[in-house]
């Protein structure tokens, strides 16, 4: 007869944990890559809105010089 090897479930168990343990810090460091990800994301997001922000600032002045151009060249009367 052939002699089964005992599975030692102290051991099978440890593996487990083992394993949970390495997944844990595996995700740990993967939430802290992402979160870094995010906050630089976030900082290019503000940054792109203050520059469209600006950009709508200095269109609108020069709408404003160009309505101003415009009436000047209608008042006069050319």
């Amino acid at each position: 007869m052939e002699k089964k090897e005992e599975i030692d479930p102290f051991k099978v168990l440890e593996e487990k944990v083992g394993i949970l343990i390495e997944q844990i810090r595996s995700l740990r460091d993967e939430k802290r890559s992402l979160k870094e990800k995010a906050q630089t994301q976030e900082r290019s997001i503000s940054e792109l809105t203050s520059e469209l922000e600006s950009l709508k600032e200095s269109r609108d002045r020069a709408r404003e010089r160009i309505v101003s151009i415009l009436e000047k060249i209608e008042k006069s009367g050319a």
